[in-house]
This record gives structure tokens, sequence and C-alpha cells, in this order.
């Protein structure tokens, strides 16, 4: 026989141990040269520009 638990684990102990196990919501921030919303010290996905600069060309909309 392998190593088994002695006692049941109750839901309270289980509960705070899983406490931490939950997702969180990335930060974000507001564009300053589009105004849409992207994440923090990430090239915005919507103009293309970080830090002022256009890094990636985006393709223009007819």
């Amino acid at each position: 026989m392998g190593p088994l638990p002695k006692r049941k684990v109750s839901k309270t102990r289980r509960n705070k141990r899983r406490s931490h196990d939950h997702l969180t919501l990335s930060h974000l921030v507001v564009c300053p040269e589009c105004g849409e919303y992207k994440p923090a010290h990430r090239v915005c996905p919507h103009c293309g520009t970080y830090k002022g600069r256009e890094v990636i060309a985006q393709k223009e909309e007819e």
C-alpha cells in the first residue's frame, strides 16, 4: 500500500488551498495615440504604436 491520507480533507481546508487558483484580469491602459485599451508595456494592437513611434505598419482601412 502507498501513502494515503489519514483523515478526510474538510471543505474549508480544501477551499483555503484553492483560494489562489483563480484567474486574474490583465492590466489595461489607454493608448495615447488612438485612445483604445491595450496591455501595459506592449505595442498597441489597434494602431501599432509603442512609446509614440509606429512599430507595426497598419493596413489602411477603406
